[in-house]
């Protein structure tokens, strides 16, 4: 191709410079490789951490060891006794006592919060009366004293106020010890169930229910759709651990004779004196179904954490494939850079 006039050739063809590992490049003679001279990143080596993780993991297997290798453990009574009929039982009417100690706790735990919220004194002064009683006083002597109510009041009627009495019933034949562990555990339950529910609702911005006032939204409306949702986020957590306390909790009320788990495994280990094996029996079956529930208060977390962040925290089996993968590409690193 021609040139303008008065325009030297070397400057329409570009300078081939030789690089230092003897291939060509076609940059100017004035530029460097600085690619070549920039200083390798090395990632820090964590001693103290690596030294401690493997102290730890060291330890643990020494103790898992002793568990496992002690025949004091009678493991295959365990597993013998693991899946009975009166274990299994006994495991029903926990869950069942769980559930619904839960679900009615918070039913009238939320009510004590909102009147404990209420600009009525009267509310507001008997529902912190009712939370300050129960939370001060032990939930065993509360069974105890439940289980005991027929000597303070032999007879249970429905009548008129200050009139006279419609029907009765003996306090004997009505409060049996299941029923007994359920209202005991439920006025329990309730106290701290509404203490739960108010911190979570003092929690929420008093922007969000002002702004739903200016929108001409009710007071039931604006706690219901707006209020209630947001305070979740607060709520759940101390709920899941407070599930996980009355399903452990459940436990105590062995007292009152109830065939829960724990009183199951007694009778049976009162009759073959294997008391070792079966405490391990109800061990593993309280950290299975603990289990269970941590994971689902994880995913309900997960829900109501819509819309604070960018993006939700990753479960389980996610961060298992991140973790997976990680490891794949720095494996295929070392493997290439071997080659090399």
């Amino acid at each position: 191709m021609a040139t303008p006039s008065g325009v030297s050739d070397t400057l329409a063809t570009p300078t081939v410079v030789a690089d230092p590992v003897g291939k060509h490049s076609d940059a100017p003679p004035g530029d460097s490789d600085t690619d070549s001279e920039s200083p390798r990143i090395v990632p820090r080596r964590r001693i103290g951490r690596r030294l401690s993780a493997a102290a730890a993991l060291l330890v643990f297997a020494m103790v898992l060891g002793s568990v496992v290798r002690n025949d004091a453990f009678q493991w295959d009574v365990v597993g013998r006794y693991f899946t009975t009929t009166a274990v299994l039982d006994g495991l029903l009417l926990t869950l069942w006592l769980t559930g619904a100690v839960m679900v009615l706790g918070f039913l009238f735990g939320t009510v004590l919060a909102v009147m404990r919220l209420s600009a009525n004194p009267v509310l507001r002064t008997l529902s912190w009366g009712y939370v300050w009683i129960f939370r001060s006083t032990p939930l065993l002597v509360q069974l105890l004293f439940w289980f005991n109510i027929g000597a303070l009041y032999p007879t249970l009627g429905l009548g008129i106020p200050f009139g006279p009495e419609l029907f009765s019933v003996k306090t004997v034949n009505l409060l049996g010890p299941t029923l007994t562990a359920v209202i005991g555990l439920t006025l329990h339950e309730t106290a701290y169930a509404a203490e739960v529910v108010r911190g979570g609702i003092l929690s929420v911005d008093p922007g969000q229910t002002e702004a739903a006032q200016a929108l001409g939204l009710s007071r039931r409306r604006t706690l219901r759709r707006i209020v209630v949702p947001q305070a979740m986020r607060s709520i759940v957590p101390t709920a899941g651990n407070m599930l996980i306390g009355t399903l452990k909790g459940t436990s105590i009320v062995s007292v009152l004779a109830v065939h829960d788990l724990l009183y199951s495994v007694q009778l049976v280990y009162n009759q073959n004196y294997q008391v070792i094996p079966l405490l391990m029996v109800a061990t593993l079956w309280y950290i299975a179904v603990t289990t269970v529930l941590g994971a689902g208060q994880y995913y309900v977390e997960r829900y109501y954490a819509r819309g604070t962040s960018r993006g939700l925290p990753p479960t389980p089996l996610q961060r298992l494939r991140m973790q997976s993968a990680a490891l794949r590409a720095r494996l295929h690193a070392v493997t290439v850079s071997g080659d090399r």
